[in-house]
């Protein structure tokens, strides 16, 4: 039987196909992804069907060639494209183009050194490293990065990668926070992404209460995307501020 034909973006686009993909059964499975958007699947914020570009499983992606349903109904069990989907999302590897490891990765480093420039000081002097000392030293310590992760939630790791090279610290913010039950699942993954949580607990009446500690730099940012999630509707408050 003739193959499907490759959609046409898939043509004009061959470079920009973000995948995920997982070997079963002896084949592969790929489904083309939204990159942008895999991390908030993973942080499961979005659901599976979010992420997609095509509601397709191919074999191969990138000459838009789709799998055997048959052989599909054998091998995952199902004929849920969305359910196939997810299985892939989870269990498989994200294959990001070079392109879009090589924007992204630029990014977070501006991201993340940004955050260190704003918050960060030498302990000696009690004043701000200069941009072009951190870099250096990020350079010196040979530090990575993760694609999958959040430029917030690399922060630390690379503090504590500089702490040989520099002598640096964080002026850092304890902050108690308390978020209604409608909220509370997706919240988690908010506060655990900005701040580390240091202490928590489920009330009776379901909302999630905790105690968090973050850059302090980073408190509005912290704020707005609580404000975004639940719309205002959470509780804060500043415990102290240290060094």
């Amino acid at each position: 039987m003739r193959p499907p034909q490759p959609p046409q973006a898939f043509d004009r686009e061959r470079i920009a196909i973000n995948v995920a993909k997982i070997k079963k059964g002896g084949e592969n499975f790929e489904v083309v992804i939204d990159a942008d958007k895999i991390m908030d699947y993973k942080k499961k914020i979005i659901d599976a069907k979010d992420v997609l570009m095509y509601e397709k499983i191919f074999y191969d992606a990138r000459r838009g060639l789709e799998a055997s349903h048959e052989h599909m109904k054998t091998v995952f069990g199902t004929e849920d494209t969305r359910e196939m989907a997810k299985i892939i999302l989870d269990e498989g590897e994200i294959q990001f183009t070079r392109e879009y490891r090589e924007q992204k990765r630029k990014e977070k480093w501006n991201r993340i050194l940004d955050i260190i420039v704003r918050n960060a000081i030498d302990p000696r002097t009690g004043f701000p490293h200069p941009r072009t000392r951190i870099e250096n030293a990020i350079a010196e310590a040979k530090v990575k990065i993760d694609d999958l992760k959040e430029a917030e939630d690399q922060v630390n790791g690379v503090v504590s990668a500089l702490k040989p090279i520099i002598p640096i610290k964080f002026s850092i913010k304890e902050i108690e926070i308390k978020i209604p039950t409608v909220h509370a699942g997706k919240g988690y993954s908010v506060v655990q992404r900005f701040s580390k949580i240091m202490s928590d607990r489920w009330l009776s009446d379901g909302s999630w209460e905790c105690l968090v500690e973050l850059p302090a730099g980073l408190q509005n940012e912290f704020y707005d995307a609580l404000n975004k999630l639940t719309h205002g509707d959470f509780e804060s408050r500043v415990v102290r501020e240290r060094s």
